[in-house]
């Protein structure tokens, strides 16, 4: 394997293109459990049929872990909206779309995302009786075994030379109810500053899915809560602050 072209970076980890292949390799205080989990997570979601990579193996490379996965050619459907502004409307109809078609897939193996709220819950800095009303919440809310991809954005989306739209990383799949996937998506936008987009995002996806935009809003403060015990400082200012906030206009 040849790591020379990067791909793209992020925290922990680092994106490298070898021909055909895509090769994720992760920094060397990544957990292992949580690199397997990535890879498991991925074989299984290609069994539901959806159109995404597909995992190669995992290896070792100069002591570090990696997943070789297909290298799908295209952009991102957040390079696209940013180059072309004036289709911005059609990118995010197609974006709703894409992720309702994982919504209506089912992956019984993967963790609960009940479960993983409930943990990252109890660990978010906040005081005892916010985490207790958040739990309240989270256990009140409808159970659903829906596939939810849980990091949902645009630069997740590939459209590749064909027009075929291809779903990526999988790292942090599970299963369960598809509005509090909703709510993260909408939160990923807020934390970019694209506030305007993050309402239009709602408006389609409540439309196309016949759902309640307050049944969204009331999964926002469980989600902000869970996703806050990551990031970095200003990220957990942003989602700390919304898990306070009962009512969403």
């Amino acid at each position: 394997m040849k790591l020379e072209a990067v791909i793209a970076r992020s925290h922990g980890k680092t994106v490298y293109r070898d021909g055909d292949n895509c090769i994720k390799v992760f920094d060397e205080g990544y957990a292992k459990a949580d690199i397997l989990n990535e890879a498991t997570n991925q074989a299984r979601v290609e069994e539901t049929g959806l159109q995404i990579p597909k995992i190669r193996e995992v290896m070792m490379i100069d002591g570090r872990w990696a997943i070789v996965s297909d290298f799908i050619p295209g952009k991102t459907l957040s390079t696209l909206m940013a180059e072309n502004p004036e289709k911005t409307e059609e990118y995010l109809s197609l974006f709703v779309e894409l992720q309702l078609s994982v919504l209506k897939k089912t992956s019984p193996r993967l963790s609960k995302l009940r479960d993983k709220m409930r943990d990252k819950i109890s660990q978010a800095a906040l005081d005892a009786t916010t985490r207790y009303e958040l739990h309240a919440r989270l256990e009140g809310m409808k159970r659903h075994s829906k596939l939810c991809h849980g990091d949902f954005n645009p630069s997740n989306v590939i459209i590749s030379e064909d027009g075929t739209p291809y779903i990526v990383d999988w790292a942090h799949a599970t299963q369960g109810n598809g509005a509090a996937d909703a709510a993260r998506t909408y939160l990923l936008f807020c934390l970019e500053g694209k506030e305007a987009l993050a309402k239009r995002y709602l408006e389609l996806y409540c439309q196309k899915s016949d759902t309640a935009r307050q049944y969204v809003q009331k999964w926002m403060p469980i989600v902000a809560a869970s996703q806050s015990v990551k990031g970095n400082e200003h990220e957990r200012e942003f989602l700390l602050s919304w898990c306070n906030v009962v009512d969403y206009e």
